[in-house]
Parts: structure tokens; sequence; C-alpha cells
């Protein structure tokens, strides 16, 4: 299986501390060595840097780490395959146009015997099964709305169809537009909200500290979004199984959770992986 990150923000923010971490994971504390991408949305562009090398010594990562590009929106995913051979084709985040914005998807998790109809709009290029479930709801989307609905219409849409495909298996994402990022949870899916007054944070997968409050303004808020925590002296907290939810403006402003939420352990989560093939 894969690692997931996202970032959602009020003003655009350097990721580069979490991807510092998160990057590691791909072949230095972890073996997630399939691959990796992100992507950064700028206005009603995106900036996307794809490598089918592992992360962690990868010069595109290198060269993303030299950028220091500032968004509102990122997603990035480190890949440990399980379905599709190790190619840029199959590499995340993938990206669509619709309604005249560009859309990225991310998937961690696995889909077993997910193989919807071809759709009218979009098409898989690689393999995967993360693949054909983003073109599966970017089809129903648009086949239901001509144009782009209202935020809670959005919401509920793409609660439904998460609904279908996790029938099929694990189903961890992340999705933007580049307004707003959705996110759901299968088994593991944690997230933070930075906001003032702000403090310090090392990550758990460098010895790196950043102290937040002279970087940013006090109006400044951010969400990051991740696989597992990647810092070990703040407080992260954890989306519920088979909930989604919707940042917007660098918090959660709506979700889709489930009346009795379910919490998942790292080790639960993990077992489970194992299971049905593959690792986190």
């Amino acid at each position: 299986m894969c690692q997931l990150l996202g970032m959602n923000c009020n003003t655009p923010t350097d990721i580069m501390f979490s991807f510092e971490g998160f990057r590691r994971r791909g072949g230095i504390t972890d073996h997630h060595a399939d691959g990796f991408g992100i992507g950064f949305f700028e206005g009603k562009g995106v900036r996307l840097f794809h490598d089918d090398k592992p992360s962690a010594n990868s010069p595109v990562a290198d060269l993303v780490r030299a950028y220091q590009i500032k968004s509102e929106n990122v997603i990035a995913h480190i890949r440990k395959a399980s379905q599709g051979q190790t190619s840029l084709a199959n590499t995340h985040p993938f990206m669509r146009e619709m309604w005249g914005e560009y859309w990225l998807f991310a998937h961690n998790g696995h889909l077993i015997d997910f193989y919807p109809e071809q759709g009218e709009y979009y098409h898989a290029v690689g393999t995967t099964d993360s693949e054909r479930a983003f073109c599966f709801i970017l089809n129903r989307l648009r086949s239901r709305f001509a144009t782009k609905p209202e935020p809670e219409v959005l919401f509920d849409a793409i609660a439904g169809l998460t609904h279908e495909i996790r029938r099929y298996g694990l189903f961890n994402f992340v999705m933007s537009n580049g307004d707003c990022l959705f996110a759901h949870a299968s088994t593991l899916l944690h997230y933070i909200v930075r906001k003032a007054p702000f403090g310090k944070a090392r990550l758990l997968d460098d010895d790196v500290m950043v102290d937040f409050s002279e970087v940013t303004t006090p109006n400044d808020k951010v969400s990051v979004i991740a696989t597992l925590p990647l810092t070990r002296d703040e407080t992260w907290s954890q989306l519920a199984v088979n909930e989604l939810v919707m940042f917007q403006d660098g918090d959660i402003v709506l979700s889709d959770r489930p009346d009795n939420p379910v919490y998942m352990s790292a080790e639960e989560g993990l077992e489970i992986a194992r299971a049905v093939g593959v690792s986190v």
C-alpha cells in the first residue's frame, strides 16, 4: 500500500517541512519505493512532479525541495505498488480537467475486482485501481452536473460515490480542485490544523525542527493530512473509519461520519493491509 500527504490552507504556504519527513518514507525510514508524485495548485494552474524512483533519493524530489513552492492546496503520494507495474503512468497524483478546473487525486489502498464500465469522458491511462476509481468519480460527477454544483451538493455527491467504491476494498484517498480538499479514510488517515498561537514541531522521520511562529502570521491556518503523523511533539487527529471530510481555508467545513465512529490503531491498519496482500 502507499502513503498520502495533503495540505489545505487559507494562504499560500510552503509544505517543505512536511514533505522532507514524508519523502524519507520512500526508501529510508520505510519501504514505499515504487515512485512518488506531488502536485501544487497555483491559481488555476498546477505544478505536477512525478518520478517512478524512490522519493528518498529522487533528483525530482530534490528539485521540489529547491523550488520552495507555496500553495493553498497540495497532494503528494509515495507508492508501494499493489496493482499495476512501477511506471510513470501509474504514479500518483493523477490529474484531470473538469468544469474548467484541474482535479488531483491520490489513493492508498487496494480495490478488489473494481473494473467499472468505461465512462464517457475520462479513461485510465495506466493500470491501477486508483486511476480507475478517480475516472469513475469524475465520469459520474460530470454526467450528473453540467456545471460545478454548490459545495454542499458536490460533497454529498462525492460521499455517495465513495460509499459505492469502498465496497470493493481499502479506499483511503485525497482529492482537490485547488479550492478545497477531500479526504476519506477506510483505515488510517490523520490530520492536524495549525493556527495561532503557533509552536515548534520536530519530524518523526528526520532530526529536523521548525518554529512555525517564525514563518507564519497570526491569521494563517494550515491543515496537513497524512496516512500517519509526521511530527513527534504535536497532537494529530484521526479520521474515523469510513469518514469523508472536506477541508477549505485550512479547516474541516463538511463531514460525512458514521453514526458510531470507529478509530483504527496503526497496528490494526497495518494488519488489515497485510491481510489483503499489501503493506503500509
